[in-house]
This record gives structure tokens, C-alpha cells and sequence, in this order.
């Protein structure tokens, strides 16, 4: 792939250019393409690998340094059921199965791309494992909802991890974690896991096709048009230069949603904060969608997120919190609210549904883990002495001395927390049934408690994290039917057009079933827009 795009901004692999093409256009056109795709995440690389490995020439745009967008800080859970990945696995998953348990939370909205998303699934697993680069592996993770059709144990696949000696020179191109990224370092030599190994797996693959011109800091700014169909985009580069793109077959716009963007939250009434945000500084900031609404896209689910609890970091950032299994969270008044051990999307809106109160909460622990340890999985972004020393978390020998810290009423707090050992005591959480799902006892550790879920809060010195409202991106964006073309208001598709991802409203409306499924429908959609592109069988 010659080049570091992420010191030059320059290409990865450069196509014909109008000069070479000896100006045979209508238009100044400086690339000629089958199809350009706008993103870098994973639906938008599945997209134009299954464009390039089609035959196509295909040009990725990326406005950012790097490609993976937030994909890359993802665990890389896909959703994608009834694959031979799970087959392998000997899981007794099927699309019938899956049909049933999205039927069972969403009724029959978006029937037709909910049926899309199942039936498609296999085959874009089965597409993609034909390449050497492209390894998935089944990692237990429950389903989110006791419903139909539910896997207690999970669904979802994950890449294999890609050491760094595989991915060799593609590992600088591939956005770094979060911890590295946000401090402005380039990717570390070392294996490339979760997220990174999906976006470096899928570059590499787009290498080996021969047909990918990967670039960076590459900003879309239009969408053009010929006879009311998109042929094309205008860019500016890193050097400020404008460069006008020609697809003949269509654009894939998949580029994340308007998380990045306080004013684009503000005027659709997104619930959160840009800067709580997991999404990448600087990136997901709604340009597409507005793009594509000059044109006359119809949008949905604006106001929805793959909403998630965030520690706050001492710059006032947010660092997605998941598996909690200790400790309890507390509004303003001292008192709690939700069962703390919920799957990342329902916390996050049980926070929302309670209001100003619970922004920030405050999740209540002790140093049974041997000191200030976070009873929960998160981003490691800041130490224990970075939160204190900011203020962000606080300490005090008993639970009247933290109340007063965190300025909740002191009897209040150390009511709820008298009263959390109680249900920790007897085995049941009387009030949040905290312990009673699998997904609440699945990441907790063998204890010998009478509720693994429930272990008191009774070893000082006691501890109050503060939390706020993040999301792993927003989820409305452009509509889009069954194949990923985007709808106007009154139905019909704009030809040439098409959006998959947090760019596109998502086929789950509000609610989130199971890990993996904003980028199991990515990658599903994107694989489907291609195919429509090109007439091709959406299932082989």
C-alpha cells in the first residue's frame, strides 16, 4: 500500500486521473471510479472490499489521519447470525432464530429490512471468510432482552486477533485505541485486537484486491449530481485541494452519525454531550447526512444514540462503562434508580428516563477489590490518581463522609446503601431484580455470595465515581429501504445513492438487542448497497 496516510493524507494506491483519461467527461472529473465510498469504519470498508473484490474500482474517502472511525475502538462484536462461525462453533443459532427474536422487540417495523439483515447475514460472513485476511471467531456475549428467539450465551463473532507482524505496514493506517488515540499518539507495534484487528483484517484485504485507493484527509463536501442521480463527490484533500470524483456505479455514504456534533444534538434533541461521546475527535459530525437531506433525504431516529453510562474523565470527556458487577449507582439525591448490571444501551436510557437528576450519578464502591478499582469494565484512559487528583472520583473512610463529597444528602445515600446490602444479605435486589437475568451474573467473577451480582458494600474506604451519559454513536441518520438506497420523504430512492451504518436510520429504532448490531448491520447494508449496485445476488 505505499505511503503512511496518516503523516501525508496521500493516497494509498492512485487511480486514473481526468488528465490520464483525456478529459472525456462532462465534468472536471480528477478520479473515475465504479464506486466511492465516504467513511472508513467497518460497514464502509465491508462495502468497498465487496465492491473491489467484484471487480470494481473503488476509492475510499476518509476525512480523519486514519481509518476505522469508531469501529476501531469497538470490541468488534458483529451481530451477524447464523453463520458458519457459529456453526463451527457448534452453537445452535440459526436466521430462524434471529428472525424470531428481532420480530419479538421490534414488531413489524422495518419488516422488509429486518428480514433483509437476517437472511443476509450469512452470506456477507461467508463472503468475507473467503478471503485468507478475513477471520472470525464466536466470543460468548449475551443477547441484550429476554425474548423469543434469545441466545443466553450470545450470537456474536468477533475477528481474530492480527499480530503485528501480519499486519506490517497497514497497522499505522488503522485508528489506534482510544487511550493511545485521544493523547495523540500513533498506533503502538503490537497485535492488533477487537476493532483494530477488524479495520486492519479489512484493509488488508482491500490491498489484495488490487482495486482500492484508500485515502485520508479527504473531506467530502457535496454530492453531485447528473439528472437527478448521484454520480459523484466533491473533496477537499489534505492540501486544500479540490478533487472531484466520479462513480458510475454509486456512492456509499458511511460515515457515522452527528455524535461529534453539539449543534447538529442540540437542534434534533440528542440526549448527551458531543465531548461524552465515544466517537473520534473531530469525525462523525453529520456532514453526510446533511449532504445527502440538500438532496432531498428523508431522516429518522435523529435523536437516538447507541446510548451507554461513561466514566468521566478528568478533561470532562466520557470513557464507555460496561459489565458492571459491584457497587450501585445514585442520582443527585442519594438514592438509586436502575439495575446497575444492565446491558450499556438500557442503563443509558434508565439514566435519560430519570432525567437532570442523574446527570452526572454517582456509582458507589468499596476496596473489596483490593483498593479503588471501577467494579466494571471500561476504557482505561485515566489512573485512579488522575480521577482523584481531578476530582472525578473521591474517597472518604465512611459512606456519611462521601455523601457530603459528592454533595448528596447523607442520609439519603447511607439509607441506599444499608438498604443494597440488605438485598445483598437475603439474594435479591427487592427493587432493580439486579441477578435475575444472565447477561447480570455474566461478567461477575465466582463469589461466594448468595446473588453473585449483589456483593455488599461494606469494605472501606468507600469510593464515588462520577458518570455521565455516553453513547457509541448516534443511531438516526439518512432512511434507507432493504438494498441501502436512500429515500426521499415520499418513498422513492435517490438513484445512485446509498447509506449504511450510524449515516443511515437504524433498522432497530430506539432499541439495541444484542452486542454487535450496529456494526452487524453496517457491514450487512453496506454488502447489500454493492450488490444493488452491481445486480447481484444479495445472497451469494
Amino acid at each position: 500500500m505505499g505511503g503512511n496516510p496518516r503523516a501525508s493524507g496521500h493516497t494509498v494506491r492512485l487511480h486514473e486521473t481526468y488528465e490520464q483519461l483525456g478529459g472525456k467527461s462532462m465534468q472536471d472529473w480528477d478520479i473515475r471510479c465504479d464506486v466511492v465510498v465516504v467513511g472508513s469504519g467497518g460497514g464502509a470498508l465491508t462495502g468497498a472490499y465487496t465492491a473491489a473484490a467484484n471487480g470494481l474500482d473503488t476509492v475510499v474517502l476518509e476525512k480523519t489521519a486514519v481509518f476505522g472511525g469508531t469501529s476501531s475502538y469497538s470490541g468488534a462484536s458483529l451481530w451477524l447470525p447464523g453463520s458458519a462461525v457459529q456453526e463451527r462453533a457448534g452453537l445452535d443459532d440459526s436466521t430462524d432464530m434471529a428472525r424470531t427474536y428481532l420480530r419479538a422487540l421490534l414488531g413489524d417495523a422495518e419488516a422488509d429490512r429486518q428480514e433483509a439483515y437476517v437472511t443476509t447475514a450469512p452470506a456477507v460472513v461467508e463472503f468475507l471468510e473467503r478471503d485468507p485476511h478475513l477471520e472470525f471467531e464466536y466470543q460468548p456475549f449475551p443477547d441484550y432482552f429476554d425474548a423469543p428467539g434469545r441466545m443466553d450465551a450470545g450470537r456474536s463473532i468477533i475477528p481474530v486477533d492480527l499480530p503485528s507482524v501480519a499486519a506490517g505496514e497497514v497497522r499505522k493506517l488503522v485508528r489506534p485505541a482510544p487511550i493511545v488515540d485521544r493523547a495523540g499518539q500513533p498506533h503502538p507495534d503490537e497485535t492488533l485486537i477487537a476493532g483494530r484487528a477488524l479495520i486492519g483484517r479489512l484493509l488488508l484485504a482491500l490491498q489484495g484486491t488490487g482495486r482500492a485507493d484508500l485515502r485520508t484527509r479527504t473531506a467530502v463536501t457535496r454530492l453531485l449530481t447528473e439528472n437527478d442521480r448521484v454520480v459523484g463527490v466533491e473533496a477537499t484533500d489534505a492540501d486544500g485541494r479540490t478533487l472531484r470524483v466520479r462513480a458510475e456505479r454509486g456512492v456509499l455514504l458511511a460515515a457515522g452519525g452527528i455524535e461529534g456534533s453539539d449543534e447538529m444534538r442540540a437542534a434534533h434533541g440528542t440526549p448527551g454531550k458531543a465531548q461524552w461521546s465515544m466517537g473520534p475527535a473531530g469525525a462523525n459530525t453529520g456532514d453526510m447526512i446533511r449532504a445527502a437531506v440538500e438532496l432531498g433525504a428523508d431522516t429518522a431516529l435523529l435523536d437516538q444514540a447507541w446510548f451507554c453510562p461513561g466514566v468521566e474523565l478528568p478533561d470532562g470527556s466520557g470513557a464507555f462503562m460496561v459489565c458492571v458487577r459491584g457497587g450501585i449507582l445514585v442520582d443527585a439525591s442519594g438514592n438509586r434508580y436502575l439495575n446497575e448490571s444492565l446491558p450499556y444501551d438500557r442503563f443509558g436510557r434508565a439514566m435519560i428516563a430519570r432525567g437532570e437528576s442523574a446527570l452526572p450519578s454517582y456509582l458507589i464502591f468499596d476496596s473489596s477489590e483490593g483498593g479503588p478499582v471501577l467494579p466494571a469494565m471500561s476504557i482505561p484512559e485515566a489512573s485512579a490518581g488522575d480521577h482523584f487528583a481531578a476530582g472525578t472520583w473521591v474517597s472518604a473512610d465512611t459512606i456519611e463522609e462521601l455523601a457530603d463529597k459528592i454533595g448528596v444528602d447523607a442520609a439519603t445515600l447511607g439509607a441506599t446503601v444499608e438498604r443494597f446490602n440488605g438485598f445483598a444479605e437475603g439474594g435479591v435486589d427487592e427493587d432493580f431484580a439486579r441477578g435475575e437475568d444472565p447477561y447480570d451474573t455474566f461478567f461477575c467473577p465466582p463469589r461466594e455470595l448468595p446473588n453473585v451480582a449483589l456483593p455488599p458494600i461494606a469494605t472501606g474506604p468507600f469510593h464515588a465515581a462520577r458518570i455521565v451519559l455516553s453513547d457509541l454513536g448516534t443511531k438516526g441518520g439518512v432512511r434507507t429501504d432493504a438494498d441501502a438506497r436512500v429515500l426521499t420523504a415520499d418513498g422513492n430512492p435517490i438513484e445512485g445513492l446509498y447509506a449504511a451504518g450510524n449515516t443511515s436510520a437504524s433498522v432497530s429504532g430506539s432499541i439495541y438487542p444484542g452486542p454487535g448490531v450496529p456494526l452487524g448491520t453496517a457491514m450487512t447494508f453496506s454488502y447489500r448497497a454493492v450488490h444493488h449496485m452491481i445486480g447481484t445476488d444479495q445472497d451469494r
